[in-house]
């Protein structure tokens, strides 16, 4: 027997009239009703929206996946044009205060001029193509030119360099502070670059007396006991070998 929906709906509202407070409450129900009938006789059942899908784990880290690996359009050759320009850097008398200074200006010129951060062993390089541990030599007074064929640089020179060194100092604090630079990258600057540990040290301290710490007689009188019960061990192994 086929079970006509619309002639359930209008048998249902011949009797809703007859108690209009009860109106709203049927209709509801006869809505439900009816679609449940629908979906029975159709044999199609609703289905859950899906959620959309979210990032896979680890998208929002800063060193799982590609994030901050990805170049864009233009990056390989803009930070190629900064490698060149050092390069064609000619050298410079680094006993001159004056060219030493128009360099480092230079370097850090060319750095602003393509909108990127300046760096330690850009700034060596720049200096007459040394290593970023000469500069950190230079930086930290230690001996630089081990093969002995480097001279020392004048004081003013080393000064001026200093100046310059702990600028990229402060711009990585200030970086870092402030959000823009991959931590674990701004980690590893900080310790190979300015010397940062994030260590603890633990100094010990030996308990050194001095001779005042000592009392003769109490020294003395150790030493009378010490001597005292040898010679009563020695007496008594001596009455046992007699004994024998």
């Amino acid at each position: 027997m086929a079970l006509n929906l619309d002639e359930l709906l209008s048998i249902n509202t011949e009797e809703n009239k007859s108690n209009p407070k009860e109106t709203e409450k049927v209709s509801e129900k006869d809505k439900e009703t009816v679609s449940k009938v629908k979906e029975t006789v159709s044999g199609k059942k609703k289905t859950p929206a899906k959620k959309p899908k979210g990032k896979p784990r680890g998208g929002n880290s800063p060193v799982i996946g590609n994030n901050g690996l990805m170049l864009e359009e233009g990056d390989n050759a803009k930070f190629m044009g900064v490698q060149i320009a050092l390069l064609n850097m000619p050298d410079i008398d680094m006993d001159n205060v004056s060219e030493v200074q128009q360099r480092l200006s230079d370097y850090f010129e060319l750095y602003t001029s393509r909108d990127m951060k300046p760096t330690v062993a850009g700034m060596a390089v720049a200096l007459n193509g040394h290593s970023r541990q000469w500069l950190r030599n230079v930086v930290t007074d230690n001996v630089t030119g081990g093969s002995g064929y480097k001279a020392a640089l004048r004081p003013e020179v080393a000064t001026l360099i200093k100046k310059a060194y702990f600028m990229l100092e402060n711009l990585w604090e200030t970086y870092m502070s402030s959000g823009k630079v991959n931590p674990v990258a701004g980690i590893f600057l900080g310790k190979n670059n300015y010397g940062y540990q994030d260590k603890t040290e633990y100094v010990l301290t030996p308990n050194q007396q001095t001779d005042n710490d000592y009392d003769a007689d109490e020294i003395r009188e150790r030493y009378i006991a010490a001597d005292q019960q040898k010679r009563l061990s020695d007496n008594s192994t001596m009455d046992e070998g007699q004994s024998d």
